[in-house]
């Protein structure tokens, strides 16, 4: 029987015409790929509250996970905080599954089918990024803000999407995939500036006449504005791990719109983002001047749309500014690949760190979203972790009647970031840092209580840190969020908190 093609087929089609030396190395990380996408996606069937799931049940080493329709799947006890891969097959009824896309697809749940097409591009891309990395390996401590960056090979540590670039071919997931280090020309297209919105101010060399130019991902460029690849002014730039956020060597950070679906999210920029950004930059550098000299936030530039998301960019500067002399800024996402961080003492010193500035901040009304993307930590010459940079404010919480307590003036800022919903605020900042940039660097339960016993003894006895230390720990149900597309917003779950 014919089968039809899959995106690993797809791939490896992809692949033999372009670049045929790596057709093996691409099918021989597959296995693993699968391995730790399955593993995500294991996580979400022991922890999420999928609608299709009855119960679980925990059997020694083994977890058995109760089906709506009578089925079980099986598979290894769960441990919600581990980030290797340590899930290869999943039994269905007795019947072993290796493949995510596979499973979902077999499982036949409302959604299942679209979800399984896009784990099966998370594992393709996962075993192309990993089949394109330098065989000696990159250096200890690299030079650059995107050179950090692109250690983040295998993406988010926690999403079964971690990679899933469905709408990008294998040239362009090589041409602007931070993990395989290109240098991408972003497009300047000209908008006359009576058509624009501008936040802050958009520099003169980015302007021509009565015209503003507004940077734009090629892919954005090709796909959605259907504009000729040899059209318009370019700006050399390198990919972050967001994909959609540039860094120009010596300038600015610039983050473009991307109507591409990646992970959970398009990436392109509201006019309504564009319009607070001025507004939130400012109250992110007077949140930092009240974290007593341990925080950072990267100022906005700029901020441009032609009242569109479609076709919008902001300027952000680069975290770099905030390293002193033999110090190093470095995502706390690119933790996991440096060896300070494998020591129980640094882990625990960052863990201090990481959650002093939290609920600092949360003690004064505003709820980071500090995931490891957006957190960066300033590291000293001896790797010690010293202060942390925070970038993106697009997506905090902040809470009027905590800022008043305060005497802090609230800002006109967007109405979706201000509740004063003790819930909402603590699931942003404790689903964030401590189940994402806390869990992803330690790597396992155990890792990640050791860090949180020696941190917490510090933590000062207010509601904020009794609720870390006695409550479940929030966290985006990304699978579940995933399929539930008429839902809109964040769905959360909860983890048991490894200090009880």
């Amino acid at each position: 029987m014919h089968r039809p093609p899959t995106a690993e087929t797809e791939v490896a089609g992809e692949l033999a015409a372009l670049r045929p030396g790596l057709v093996a190395r691409y099918e021989a990380e597959l296995p693993g790929a699968r391995a730790a996408v399955l593993t995500r996606l294991w996580r979400a069937f022991a922890f999420e509250p999928l609608p299709w799931v009855t119960g679980r049940e925990d059997a020694g080493d083994a977890l058995v996970v109760r089906l709506a329709d009578g089925r079980r799947l099986s598979g290894p006890a769960a441990d919600p905080y581990r980030t290797d891969a340590y899930v290869d097959v999943v039994r269905l009824d007795g019947s072993p599954y290796r493949d995510p896309a596979r499973l979902t697809a077999d499982l036949a749940v409302p959604h299942g089918a679209g979800f399984a097409g896009e784990l099966g591009h998370s594992v393709a891309s996962m075993a192309l990024s990993r089949a394109g990395q330098p065989e000696s390996g990159g250096q200890e401590w690299p030079e650059t803000d995107w050179g950090w960056e692109r250690r983040v090979v295998d993406g988010h540590p926690f999403h079964p999407n971690c990679r899933s670039r469905p709408g990008f071919s294998v040239a362009e997931q090589f041409a602007y995939g931070p993990e395989h280090g290109p240098r991408v020309e972003l497009v300047l297209v000209p908008v006359p500036a009576a058509g624009c919105l501008v936040s802050g101010s958009w520099p003169e060399g980015l302007r021509a006449a009565d015209r503003l130019l507004v940077p734009v991902h090629p892919w954005q460029a090709a796909h959605v504005l259907k504009r000729r690849a040899e059209d318009g002014e370019r700006l050399a730039a390198h990919p972050l791990m967001s994909l959609r956020t540039l860094a120009v060597p010596g300038g600015p950070h610039v983050k473009t719109a991307l109507s591409a679906r990646l992970t959970s999210s398009v990436r392109d920029i509201s006019v309504g983002s564009v319009a607070a950004s001025d507004a939130l930059s400012a109250f992110g550098e007077a949140l930092a001047a009240r974290c007593d000299g341990l925080l950072h936030v990267t100022r906005a530039l700029g901020a441009v749309t032609a009242h569109s998301p479609d076709l919008a960019a902001v300027l952000r500067e680069s975290p770099g500014a905030y390293a002193g002399p033999g110090e190093r800024v470095v995502p706390v996402a690119a933790l996991a690949t440096t060896r300070p961080a494998r020591s129980p003492e640094w882990l625990a010193a960052f863990a201090r760190l990481a959650l002093a500035v939290g609920l600092r901040a949360l003690e004064l009304g505003v709820a980071l979203e500090a995931h490891g993307q957006n957190l960066l930590v300033v590291l000293a010459p001896d790797g010690e972790p010293r202060r942390l940079v925070y970038r993106d404010l697009a997506d905090i919480r902040v809470s009027p009647a905590r800022l008043a307590g305060h005497g802090i003036p609230v800002p006109e800022l967007p109405p979706r970031v201000l509740t004063d919903d003790v819930g909402a605020l603590r699931r942003k900042l404790f689903g964030s840092l401590v189940a994402g940039a806390l869990a992803g660097t330690a790597g396992s339960t155990a890792r990640l209580r050791t860090a949180l016993v020696d941190a917490v003894r510090e933590l000062p006895h207010s509601e904020d840190a009794m609720a870390l230390r006695e409550e479940p720990v929030p966290v985006k149900a990304l699978t579940l969020m995933r399929m539930s597309p008429g839902s809109g917003g964040d769905l959360w779950a909860e983890l048991p908190n490894p200090l009880r």
